[in-house]
């Protein structure tokens, strides 16, 4: 992990943001079906001509992944959803997150080369990591300090659905649980790094992450991605990683900054260059519900809601499980979803000043707020990023909802939102400052 502080370093800081766009097509070739339980699907797909991917069960009702010929239209649609026993046909859209270069000069970076003065790695719950990663100034506007004295660090599970992680970053090492691929529907593996081609691999895992001398200078590597890499690795890399390449990575990093010893469930629903189907996420959120997660948290946000993602919202709420979303980075009071879904917790940005950062979404979704500006985080092949946008605000509440779970594992979203109802709002359509210490022991005195 360390080098001579002799090499040059350099930080590569662009500001992501996590709205969802869905993809425009002259007619939609995948939808998702939603059926009463043990409806006769086949005789469906014969009669319509359609093929049956995918499936998934809820409480009650079935829903397929289907794709359709290229004559079946919005009519077609909406005549199979008149079907005895079909619930709810629904376009089966492409999404794709949105990034921009924003807040890349002046002040903002400043405040991401401030902190990134020569300091050895320090041990941090077994594992060696980047000192800067947990000193800084987001940890200490949390209460994090304070919070690793005074309370537990997380338990349970931590599901993030995103782009998959590095998992074999040490710093994330010993918290990975075996994860789920829907882009390849492979079980066991989330890794983001089967995105890339072998010599980009090679180059990430080769290149030695920077103890920083001072002499560092703002970069681009692309227009999603953020790292603190060697100068020589940056040359190599220049426009050779994807869009999104990175962002589960560094949201799992800010779980596990928050919540160090709860464990992670990575499940890949995203591509490194940003796309997904509605359907993967939709199958993403019911996995993690069936395989125990406590918390899941979704760093993207569509403007348009959906049937499948609402009952798949249901589904998890039902079940105990405390949902987190993004509420975007338009800089407007407006409606995402999932944040906007009843009993999950959208969440905004703050800067240093615990102000709403800029391009931070607003309004009545937005039941917490965190810092989401030059926030250090880990990236992929033993490196480390700074970060902007409501993705990073994001896994810190997650990470706190993971810690208010050990305290009391009968909470559910309900008695989240109760908590940060009461909380200290950086303003009234922003949403509870998270302030750790101050939910923690509240929650121990609900507890009581």
């Amino acid at each position: 992990m360390m080098m001579n502080s002799s090499r040059r370093a350099v930080v590569v800081a662009v500001f992501f943001c996590s709205v969802l766009v869905f993809g425009q097509s002259p007619a939609p070739q995948k939808y998702i079906l939603e059926t009463k339980i043990g409806a006769d699907v086949g005789s469906l797909a014969s009669r319509y001509r359609f093929t049956i991917g995918r499936s998934w069960r809820s409480d009650n009702h079935d829903s397929y992944a289907i794709s359709v010929g290229e004559g079946f239209g919005a009519s077609d649609a909406r005549v199979l959803a008149r079907e005895p026993g079909v619930l709810e046909v629904e376009v089966d859209a492409a999404v794709r997150f949105g990034s921009e270069t924003s807040l890349l000069g002046g002040t903002a970076l400043e405040r991401l080369t401030e902190q990134l003065t020569p300091r050895a790695p320090v041990g941090y719950f077994g594992s060696l990591v980047r000192a800067s990663y947990v000193d800084q100034p987001a940890a200490r506007i949390i209460g994090l300090p304070q919070s690793w004295s005074e309370f537990p660090t997380g338990a349970g599970v931590v599901a993030i659905i995103d782009t998959g992680v590095d998992e074999r970053h040490p710093a994330l090492v010993n918290v990975l649980l075996p994860g789920y691929d829907f882009t390849r529907n492979l079980a066991g593996t989330a890794s983001e790094l089967a995105d890339l081609d072998q010599s980009t691999v090679a180059i990430l895992d080769q290149s030695t992450v920077a103890i920083l001398d001072g002499k560092v200078r703002p970069v681009k590597l692309n227009q999603s991605t953020v790292a603190i890499l060697d100068q020589s690795t940056v040359a190599i890399l220049d426009g050779r990683l994807p869009a999104a390449f990175g962002h589960g990575t560094m949201v799992a990093g800010l779980v596990h900054l928050t919540a160090p010893t709860a464990r992670i469930l990575p499940l890949k629903a995203f591509r490194a260059d940003g796309s997904s189907n509605l359907s993967d996420i939709v199958r993403a959120i019911y996995f993690a519900v069936d395989r125990g997660a406590a918390v899941i948290t979704m760093s993207f946000s569509f403007d348009t809601p959906s049937v499948a993602l609402s009952d798949a919202i249901a589904y998890a709420v039902k079940r105990g499980v405390i949902c987190v979303a993004s509420v975007g980075n338009d800089g407007k009071e407006k409606r995402v979803y999932p944040a906007a879904f009843s009993r999950v917790i959208g969440v905004s940005s703050t800067n240093y000043s615990d102000k709403r950062s800029p391009f931070s979404n607003y309004g009545e979704d937005s039941k917490a707020s965190a810092p989401g500006e030059a926030v250090i985080t880990t990236f992929p092949g033993n490196h480390y990023a700074g970060v902007w946008g409501t993705s990073f605000s994001t896994p810190m509440v997650a990470g706190a909802m993971a810690i208010m779970r050990q305290i009391n594992p009968k909470m559910d979203a309900a008695d989240a939102a109760d908590l940060l109802e009461h909380g200290l709002k950086v303003r009234g359509d922003m949403g509870a400052r998270l302030q750790l210490p101050a939910f923690l022991s509240e929650c121990l005195g609900k507890k009581r």
